[in-house]
């Protein structure tokens, strides 16, 4: 049966909250994509969802500026299952520590760079001597190519994420970060203001492109920020952002996929357009009903398969949860979706059972009324 709009706008329709004609089923693919074989990772994502009867979302699929980094030497060195990545300015140095895991077969960050009044100096001088270049004409020609088969979500953010975040995770961790800001708290807000400015002009640059809608990995979770610091620190950048893709008629979409409940009410004050990857527990703490009711209407929510539930699941459970899941979000800004990442190993199956699934007719429940 031919169906009545094109993946992109079922997609955008279901995120405005605006007619569509069923719920769009978007996965997120992630890790499960990098252990396919090559042979099929050669195709691309777009055309594996495709075939698969999935609604393409194609989430970071560009990064739409370049970085430079001045006065700062960037060395990468490996031993005994380490790896090491220095950035070397003239005012001192920092080095982050990298661990292999032979499980994962991945590597994986254990040692921060920041955690003394003297690193945040390094950190603010790196990003006061780091440039943001223009580079969008890759974009634009996919965006372009894709046309109505695909909603592509470019990046933005220094590190994909705002400042705040960029600290809990990568430059200095929860911990440190935290005692850091009762000792030193001045010299980490001059460092947050610079990084700061730079994100901005990412965001800028962005917003110079023919996306609808901006991505950013912002991971948030009340396992790494309490509500007073995303209220104190997050959320003022994350407004900046909102105001200016606004401004030029784009979405802003925030990948959160840990535990939110805390956090929604305030995440709902925010210039925020779109939450992506929630999950309820064990990935998150809080499940797509459960979301709405903290939730203005105009938040649309992307998400609701648990990733450890989509790998371990049956096809009946699958099948009854995803019921449950439209159930749930009939009349609200919906796109359905495995949250957060998706472990290797789920069956195939089980994607192109979900895709029929968003094809019956009861399954037309992603907006406020469904095209006839």
């Amino acid at each position: 049966m031919t169906e009545a709009m094109t993946p992109k706008e079922r997609i955008l329709n279901a995120l405005t909250g605006r007619e569509t004609d069923r719920t769009p089923w978007s996965p997120f693919l992630a890790y499960y994509w990098e252990s396919l074989p090559r042979k099929v990772q050669a195709k691309g994502q777009f055309s594996y969802l495709k075939e698969m009867g999935a609604d393409p979302l194609l989430r970071g699929s560009h990064v739409p500026y370049t970085l430079r980094y001045h006065n700062c030497t960037i060395t990468e060195t490996q031993r005994n299952g380490k790896k090491y990545v220095t950035y070397e300015t003239p005012v001192g140095s920092l080095t982050e520590i990298h661990t292999l895991s032979s499980v994962a077969d991945s590597w994986f960050l254990t040692g921060h760079p920041v955690r003394t009044e003297e690193d945040f100096q390094v950190l603010q001088y790196i990003y006061e001597h780091l440039s943001i270049e223009e580079n969008i004409a890759e974009f634009e020609e996919d965006h372009k190519k894709f046309g109505e088969d695909a909603l592509l979500l470019p990046l933005i953010g220094v590190q994909y994420k705002t400042s705040f975040q960029a600290l809990v995770e990568h430059w200095c961790g929860t911990e440190a970060l935290t005692y850091a800001l009762y000792d030193f708290e001045d010299t980490v807000r001059e460092c947050l203001a610079v990084m700061d400015e730079r994100d901005l002009e990412t965001v800028e640059i962005a917003a110079k492109t023919s996306a609808e809608a901006l991505l950013f990995y912002e991971d948030s979770s009340t396992t790494n920020i309490s509500p007073a610091f995303f209220e104190r620190y997050t959320a003022p950048a994350v407004n900046h952002w909102g105001s200016c893709l606004h401004r030029h008629g784009k979405m802003l979409i925030h990948h959160a996929c840990g535990s939110l409940r805390d956090l929604l009410p305030l995440m709902d004050s925010t210039e925020i357009d779109v939450i992506e990857s929630i999950s309820p527990p064990p990935t998150g703490n809080i499940d797509i009903a459960g979301a709405y009711e903290l939730l203005s209407d105009r938040i649309g929510l992307i998400g609701g398969i648990e990733p450890t539930f989509f790998l371990n699941c049956s096809l009946p459970e699958l099948e009854t949860r995803v019921a449950e899941l439209l159930a749930a979000a009939k009349g609200r800004r919906f796109v359905l979706a495995n949250s957060d990442s998706c472990p290797p190993g789920v069956a195939y199956e089980k994607f192109t059972l979900v895709s029929r699934l968003v094809r019956k007719p009861a399954a037309c429940s992603s907006s406020a009324s469904c095209a006839l």
